[in-house]
């Protein structure tokens, strides 16, 4: 009876020792995957962060080069009559649509905004930078 006894234990000890082994492993292995995740998480924001920075860039050498079309036919327009200075009054409005479209981008790269978010406003501030570029080639 009493070499059954401490058989048992010896089995019983041993038992828990393996199952205790392969919680800590199985522990490492979620902590190591979770780590894992959120490293590659970051990295790959990191890089769609990246491309967004040069989108923006591109927006703003679009809107520049587009703003210096404007100036310089305002005096052309200016100097002619009152349908002349609203017809371009009004293109000039399509064009500070698409400046604060071009800002708003920026100030959502700035605070951080989800990719996919930013990603929507880079596209809408496209959208306007074309019907300014449009209302332009209209004048």
């Amino acid at each position: 009876m009493r070499k059954s006894r401490l058989s048992l234990f010896k089995s019983t000890s041993m038992l828990i020792s393996v199952v205790g082994i392969i919680m800590i492993i199985a522990t490492i292995i979620v902590v190591a995957y979770v780590g894992f995740s959120i490293v590659n998480e970051s990295i790959t924001d990191e890089i769609s962060s990246g491309n967004q920075y040069d989108e923006l860039a591109d927006l703003k050498s679009q809107y520049g080069d587009l703003e210096s079309k404007f100036d310089s036919v305002k005096s052309t327009y200016y100097a002619g009559s009152s349908d002349d200075i609203q017809k371009y009054n009004d293109a000039r409005l399509e064009l500070t649509r698409a400046a604060s479209a071009v800002d708003n981008v920026a100030s959502a790269l700035d605070a951080g905004k989800p990719s996919n978010e930013v990603d929507s406003r880079i596209d809408f501030a496209k959208d306007k930078l074309q019907v300014a570029r449009q209302a332009y080639e209209n004048l």
